[in-house]
């Protein structure tokens, strides 16, 4: 029996479920410039994302608690309230939270983003290379995939 081809769109990619990714600051720029980096897919191994952008503390814990996020990236340069103490909060408060890249001011802040938990972090200016290889390393762990 001939076998007939699958459908177009119908590759493996296109069956896995997005990378769901909650983007949290209120510098409209700092969210384009961590979408540029990032891209519409992390890493070849990885699923195209579906992006999250919030730039309230409500909104963020809001779309937390509603779950089915994968990675968080939060600003800890957002005011009033920053990310380093939103990813402290969400790390006390959530269950099985997802892992955290908090952007810090500076070098020199990694120390307090050590204290609020995060995952990893890359400062202020924002890197591409550094911000798309952290994404990817985070959704790897929350996936339970190899890179």
């Amino acid at each position: 029996m001939a076998s007939t081809p699958a459908p177009a769109g119908n590759d493996a990619r296109s069956s896995r479920r997005a990378l769901s990714v909650l983007l949290y600051s209120d510098d409209s720029d700092v969210r384009a410039a961590v979408r540029l980096a990032v891209g519409r897919r992390p890493a070849p191994d990885l699923p195209d994302v579906a992006w999250t952008e919030v730039a309230t503390e409500a909104a963020l814990l809001s779309a937390v608690d509603a779950g089915g996020l994968d990675v968080l990236v939060l600003d800890g340069e957002a005011v009033p309230a920053g990310g380093m103490g939103l990813c402290k909060q969400l790390k006390d408060e959530i269950y099985r939270c997802p892992p955290v890249l908090v952007l810090i001011g500076r070098p020199a802040d990694a120390w307090l983003a050590t204290w609020s938990r995060a995952d990893l972090v890359v400062p202020h200016p924002l890197d591409p290379v550094a911000v798309v290889e952290a994404v990817a390393e985070l959704a790897r762990r929350r996936l339970g995939t190899a890179g």
